[in-house]
């Protein structure tokens, strides 16, 4: 494990929280993958919060994500086209919510809606 990410890790964690836009953050700095950081948080012992798709570290509660009152036809078809296993990985769904121009969060409420998963986060934080 490269020490130079574990200690820029342990620097931009708060109490032992480190928020998923900070780990990326990380990873652009330094030219390394997100998984790559999403391991050295585990080696320093750094919980990932805030996840930006709205699926994990949001308190008591843990995710943020309800089921969207409604679903564009185009929306699903592109959640449906993006799944792989019967999920829906991660980037892909961050993708989805760049083409469409909507919050990320919108296409976890989308798939929450659709009864989809979403998995393979790019952190590996599951």
């Amino acid at each position: 494990m490269d020490a130079r990410l574990i200690a820029l890790v342990q620097e931009r964690a708060v109490e032992g929280r480190l928020p998923c836009t900070e780990a990326f953050r990380i990873a652009e700095e330094l030219d390394v993958s997100p998984r790559s950081v999403g391991a050295a948080a585990d080696s320093a012992h750094v919980r990932l919060i805030r996840c930006q798709l709205g699926l994990f570290g949001y308190g008591e509660q843990k995710s943020i994500v309800t089921p969207a009152a409604e679903v564009s036809a185009e929306l699903e078809q592109a959640i449906r086209e993006g799944l792989i296993l019967g999920r829906l990985p991660c980037a892909v769904a961050w993708a989805i919510a760049a083409r469409f121009g909507i919050p990320r969060l919108h296409v976890a409420n989308a798939a929450e809606k659709l009864g989809i998963r979403i998995g393979q986060c790019q952190l590996g934080a599951f």
